[in-house]
Formats: C-alpha cells, sequence, structure tokens
C-alpha cells in the first residue's frame, strides 16, 4: 500500500530476542525494515528522488485483530513549503481485522492515520490524513479502497470523501522471484476556493516490478512507477523552482533491499 527509523530498527534488532513469543502464543510480534533509493506513494515522489529509509513494527493475535506502526523520511512538505517546521517526516499508525473464507479468499479491514510531526505554515493545512479501508484478495490478487474521513486529505481542503483504489497483482515465477504489478486510482471530492479538487488533484499510477527473496528473510527488488495526469494535475503536484520543479508524478525507477525480523 505496506512508512526516528534507523533508531526503531536497531532498537528492535536488538531486543527482538526479548520480544521474541512461544511457537503456542496467540500473539506475535514482527519487525521490518528498509533502504529505497526513493519513496514513491502511490505514484507520487516523497522525498524528491533522494534515498529513504524506512521500518515498522507489526502485532498481530491469532483472532485476526492486528495494529502496527510504520515511518519513513519525506520532503515533500518542505519542497511545498506546506511546512514552517518539521515536515520531514511520516509515522503510519493503523490497526484493523484481517482473514480468510472459502478457498483461497481473504479479506483486511482497518483503520489507516497519516501523521506528519510539524507546523504548518500560516494558513495552510496540516497533511494528517485518517483512511478507513477494506481489502479482499484471492490467492496473488487483491483489490483494495481506502476511503478518507478527513476533511483536508493529505492538506487538500474540503477533500473529505477521497478515496484510493487499489489492484495489485504479486504473481510467485518461482520460488523467490515475484513480479509485482499495481494499478491505482486517487479521486478526491469537493473544491479548494471555488476549483473542484478533482480537476487539480485526481489521478492513476501504476507499478511494475520484481522481488528477489534472499536468505536471512532479507528482500531485495526494483520497480518502475508512472501516473496518468491533465497537465493541471501535473502542475498541481510539481514543486516550486527552489525546490527543483520537479513532477512528483512523473515516471521513476526505485530499488530497494529490505528485511524482516
Amino acid at each position: 500500500m505496506f512508512k526516528k527509523t534507523l533508531i526503531a530498527g536497531l532498537i528492535a534488532s536488538a531486543f527482538s530476542p526479548a520480544f521474541a513469543t512461544a511457537a503456542d502464543s496467540p500473539h506475535s510480534l514482527a519487525g521490518n525494515m528498509g533502504l529505497y533509493s526513493q519513496y514513491i506513494f502511490r505514484g507520487l515522489a516523497q522525498t524528491n528522488g533522494d534515498p529513504a529509509l524506512q521500518g515498522g513494527f507489526d502485532y498481530s493475535h491469532s483472532s485476526g485483530i492486528y495494529a502496527g506502526v510504520w515511518a519513513s523520511n519525506v520532503s515533500w512538505l518542505r519542497d511545498f513549503n506546506a511546512y514552517s517546521s518539521g515536515g520531514s517526516l511520516e509515522m503510519d499508525f493503523y490497526g484493523g481485522y484481517k482473514g480468510s473464507f472459502a478457498n483461497d479468499f481473504g479479506f483486511d479491514v482497518g483503520l489507516l492515520q497519516y501523521y506528519y510531526p510539524g507546523d504548518v505554515v500560516a494558513g495552510g493545512n496540516k497533511a494528517d490524513t485518517l483512511e478507513l479501508y477494506g481489502a479482499l484478495s484471492w490467492k496473488w490478487l487483491s483489490a483494495k479502497y481506502s476511503h478518507s474521513a478527513t476533511d483536508k486529505t493529505f492538506g487538500v481542503g474540503d477533500s473529505s470523501g477521497t478515496y484510493y483504489l487499489d489492484l495489485t497483482a504479486n504473481y510467485p515465477l518461482t520460488e523467490k522471484l515475484t513480479l509485482v504489478a499495481h494499478y491505482g486510482k486517487q479521486k478526491f471530492k469537493g473544491n479548494t476556493a471555488g476549483v473542484s479538487n478533482d480537476s487539480n488533484a485526481s489521478y492513476e499510477d501504476w507499478k511494475l516490478g520484481l522481488n528477489y527473496a534472499l536468505p536471512k528473510d532479507f528482500t531485495i527488488g526494483a520497480f518502475y512507477t508512472d501516473t496518468s495526469m491533465s497537465a493541471t494535475q501535473e502542475a498541481f503536484y510539481t514543486t516550486p523552482a527552489a525546490a527543483g520543479a520537479r513532477k512528483l508524478g512523473k515516471s521513476a525507477f526505485t530499488a530497494f533491499v529490505s528485511k524482516t525480523f
């Protein structure tokens, strides 16, 4: 979708044996950490092409209940001069319930809070966003719908009801090599200063990549992303000249290495 992190990762690595759960325990705790050549979220560059260090922790119960936290460095809030201080970190807090039914079908419902610490410029909007989500999966296919319950979705005013549709395939080519294909549709609702948020901020994105599993729970991979936008939407997602006039939705190639523990 699955986002400080260096310290958290080091702490987790040092103490993970102490947190290990017994084989018959209904509780489990897992961690993840990754180094990416850049951070792409829903087809949009979040770090202006610079590397991103990401990681998080997940708790799950055998009943299907789960909760977690994830974090990554970002730069887009400062690049757009939206935050006067902070604005360099994204923290995600989430929880929900997942399970399976029939033959190879699964479901997942929950809440996800995006939190961006810092102070906005005078008259600006905080980018903090709360989404409700629901997903269905079958083997290597999944469909997820995320619905914003925030009036200022990622800083866009009067946007309650904005949604994102995510269609993803993780197809195993071999025991270790997985093909990843994704299509997404970001649809903004409402208007800002009389201008439709849909005409300014809505777009579609897609991704195609490969993941390769390494020993000791390491994974390496690479993926290509791009978006479909009108000229108006491209301008909306282009940083000021001082930040390189970068189009956040332009085609991009990203490589990464990650580990679970």
